[in-house]
């Protein structure tokens, strides 16, 4: 039987789609390479937002369009945090976001031919679900999974609702799992987590990110580490002094922001104050040669005024953000938020994200330029087919060169020179 899979969302989705792919592989399943040739359809569903909600009931449409007599597996933020609603989309099997049993589950109904929901409910002091995943080839870079579960309650936020309390994979099986990607070819791995600074916080060691990220680091053939979306209150100045010794560490920060003014931040729930943000992003350029910071940025908050998303513009211009990722805020069903009076009406939102995204693009296109006459190193990802080498420096610059023979640069690490800015990426020159 062949799968079509169709994932939904963050990185932590990605990589359990993949730990799902292999196991299945194990079992004799194909993966199909597209929705007219699937057997089975399993969807790994996000619930961040309203319009990952939509995309999901268009792509279900799309797929029983294509092949009616498919079977259809349900999994993930969307099934856990909202069950009923899930039921009620006519998949054949509805399972939350642990996925252990979909294997199992999968060869029930082919027997049964009865719908199977399977939502276990999260309860603290769960441990993290093993999951190790074997090299498979298809890119460059490996997602590895230490981290699940969020305990923060941001009030606009569905996800520890969705993902349970936190826990965290341990260190052995780390070593393990990125020597095996190391030894299959991997140069370059990324961290993720649903909340990746609480790594260690379930353990009772004092165990912290650092020590994940040191693990990691010391795999002999692994050349670069990089760490996905980070809660800027949590990364604290020990952390910070522990991974500037990681040479292989790549120098690029996301620190999700979410909101430029302090009292849209208060309403959100988060846990720290706008000259905090700063105070952070100002250790980590004076301690990270060539750093670049990132973030996620959401307008239109309950109670958000003119007067506080300005506040927010002018922050993102005060940091210089290298690229930012700006959404408009979605009431989400079951958050403390869905109650908050001043709504901010869908046109005013799309209107500030406007703005914004205008205001982000200068500073990325200035960023850009500011590289011209550098020198850096680049893990080439992609082949030539548009007749340019693409790929990242250590800060995650996209850099593009031109290609003028046959050859292949698809995992390999070169010198370059970078001698333009265009089209969001740096074109450069080998040396």
């Amino acid at each position: 039987m062949k799968i079509y899979y169709c994932t939904f969302g963050c990185k932590v989705n990605q990589y359990e789609t993949e730990n799902l792919r292999q196991r299945l592989a194990e079992k004799g399943y194909e993966t199909a390479e597209n929705m007219e040739s699937a057997d089975v359809f399993i969807v790994n569903t996000c619930t961040v937002t309203a319009q990952s909600d939509r995309k999901l009931r268009q792509a279900l449409g799309r797929m029983k369009k294509a092949s009616p007599n498919a079977v259809t597996v349900l999994t993930g933020c969307f099934a856990q945090a909202f069950e009923q609603k899930a039921r009620e989309l006519g998949c054949d099997i509805v399972t939350g976001t642990a996925k252990g049993d979909i294997p199992a589950l999968l060869e029930d109904f082919i027997s049964c031919r009865e719908q199977i929901v399977s939502v276990t409910p999260h309860e603290k002091g769960e441990c993290f679900e093993p999951m190790l995943n074997l090299p498979s080839g298809a890119k460059t870079r490996a997602f590895v999974k230490i981290q699940d579960g969020c305990d923060r309650y941001c009030t606009y936020c569905i996800i520890p609702y969705a993902r349970g309390h936190i826990r965290s994979k341990p260190l052995d099986d780390i070593r393990t799992e990125v020597t095996a990607l190391a030894q299959g070819g991997y140069k370059e791995i990324v961290l993720t987590g649903i909340n990746l600074c609480c790594y260690g916080k379930d353990f009772a060691d004092n165990t912290r990110l650092a020590d994940a990220v040191e693990t990691a680091c010391a795999v002999q053939g692994i050349q670069r580490v990089r760490l996905s979306s980070m809660e800027p209150e949590m990364l604290l100045d020990e952390d910070i002094r522990r991974l500037s010794r990681l040479e292989n560490l790549c120098p690029q920060f996301h620190l999700s922001l979410q909101s430029g003014c302090d009292k849209t931040l208060k309403r959100m729930n988060r846990q720290y104050t706008c000259e905090q943000y700063e105070a952070l992003c100002t250790k980590l350029r004076s301690t990270f040669p060539d750093c670049t910071i990132t973030t996620d940025i959401m307008v239109g908050f309950a109670g958000e005024t003119d007067e506080d998303f300005a506040q927010t513009v002018d922050f993102v211009k005060r940091i210089a953000f290298e690229k930012v990722h700006i959404f408009p805020y979605s009431v989400r069903s079951g958050t403390a938020a869905e109650n908050f009076g001043g709504q901010v009406q869908r046109a005013v939102k799309e209107q500030r994200a406007h703005e914004l995204e205008k205001v982000c693009a200068n500073i990325r296109a200035d960023f850009l330029r500011s590289n011209i006459g550098k020198t850096a190193e680049v893990l080439f990802e992609k082949e030539k087919g548009d007749g340019f080498h693409r790929g990242y420096t250590k800060n995650y610059t996209p850099v593009a060169v031109k290609a003028d023979s046959a050859e292949s640069w698809r995992w390999q690490t070169r010198q370059v020179r970078i001698i333009s800015a265009a089209d969001d990426l740096c074109l450069a020159e080998p040396i």
